[in-house]
């Protein structure tokens, strides 16, 4: 292949890769489907197993698929995580089984870790070998504004289209935009900068393969202990994120709030998390590093006790979305300059492993919490945890930055 035209198609897979995005994200489906299953009588303890079993799955099946993306390629195992997106949404939809149900979020599962890091390998190894990955955090800055338009797009017509016509409007067009986010993946290139890798390691087999690219990609985090510090704080931040993200639309719910409603708040949020993301470097400038670690877990705990003591919830959380931007693109950015391209997607699936346990651990507790008990104690209670986990944060941030 001509040099010029190699160039054109790694460019073209950043251009792609936003388009992919703006798809992706315009899932109807995103903040409603825990609301779409309570509604169908799930309660609170079923669907915190079902997200529990989603992130079992996740972390079981993380490494196997990062694998697949470093040693079989991203553009593949992110098509065939997107092929299993669309047949769970299927699932979800029409299933009123709790067994069903179950099926569905493990497919769920292993679609997304498919898809996980396979997608920002495919990005990042992309511009490195165009030589322009010094661009990364804004291109991710970005990536997350797409993200979070996407997710502002969907909390407010998901929420009215819910409310007004019904989950069917939800579901299928969510169907549809999927369908068109495969053509795109398949018109995607793949990053040649791992090539001579793969090859050495396909001859070795499927399991001699696995074996040793585990090894070497625990050895990068082992090597490089920073990565581990930043994937274990940053992951716990995102669990609770996550799980006020889902438990508070249940809560409002409960209170009388309709999916309309609750997308407003869902919305404002996100429009906070795509200006912290794009001001990401600005702000770093400003802070550094150190200061972005810092002041993120301290909003958040500030965001915790506000929604667990006050009656200003919905505000605080909106707060949450300066979290959420800013730390994402600042994290994986990090996180990207420490690892070798070949052990990219699987050092990442590590990343995604551990929000999974967090998940696991956390996700069901605050539900069987919430059903005995209302899910104010549950806030109360992730506020209290977010708190002791703070303290040894800041001694764990000493030790890094000595």
């Amino acid at each position: 292949m001509k040099p010029e035209i190699h160039t054109h198609k790694l460019n073209s897979n950043i251009t792609k890769n936003y388009i992919f995005l703006g798809l992706t994200t315009l899932d109807l489906t995103r903040g409603l489907w825990m609301i779409y299953l309570f509604t169908r009588g799930f309660s609170l303890i079923e669907l915190g197993i079902l997200e529990g079993v989603f992130h079992l799955t996740t972390f079981i099946m993380e490494i196997p698929t990062g694998i697949v993306a470093d040693l079989w390629g991203r553009r593949l195992s992110r098509l065939l995580g997107r092929i299993i997106f669309l047949t769970s949404l299927g699932i979800m939809f029409w299933s009123y089984s709790f067994t069903l149900q179950l099926i569905g979020f493990i497919i769920t599962a292993i679609g997304y870790n498919l898809e996980s890091g396979a997608g920002e390998a495919l990005l990042y190894d992309s511009m490195k070998e165009l030589g322009i990955d010094k661009q990364y955090k804004q291109t991710a800055g970005y990536n997350n504004l797409i993200f979070e338009i996407g997710g502002i797009i969907s909390f407010l017509i998901g929420g009215y289209l819910a409310v007004h016509m019904g989950y069917t409007w939800v579901f299928m067009p969510s169907m549809f935009i999927t369908l068109i986010s495969i053509f795109i993946v398949f018109t995607m290139y793949e990053p040649t900068i791992t090539a001579h890798e793969q090859k050495r390691l396909k001859s070795l087999g499927w399991i001699g393969a696995m074996g040793v690219q585990t090894k070497k990609s625990f050895q990068v985090i082992k090597d490089r202990p920073k990565i581990a510090f930043l994937i274990l704080f940053s992951e716990l931040i995102f669990m609770f994120l996550t799980s006020l993200f889902f438990y508070l639309q249940t809560f409002w719910k409960g209170n009388g709030w309709n999916e309309f409603q609750i997308g407003l708040v869902l919305a404002a949020t996100a429009v906070l998390s795509a200006f912290s993301g794009l001001k990401g470097s600005s702000i770093e400038k400003k802070i550094g590093e150190k200061g972005i670690l810092l002041f993120a877990p301290l909003l958040l705990l500030v965001s915790l006790w506000g929604i667990a003591i006050t009656t200003f919830a919905p505000y605080f959380f909106i707060i949450t979305g300066l979290i959420d931007g800013l730390l994402y693109v600042a994290v994986q950015d990090y996180i990207n300059k420490m690892i070798p391209s070949e052990r990219r997607a699987t050092v990442l699936s590590f990343q995604s492993m551990t929000f999974s346990f967090y998940m696991i651990i956390f996700f069901p507790v605050i539900g069987f919490f919430g059903d005995r008990y209302g899910l104010e104690y549950s806030f109360m209670g992730l506020a209290v945890i977010g708190t002791v986990m703070y303290l040894f944060y800041l001694l764990f941030t000493r030790k890094i930055f000595k």
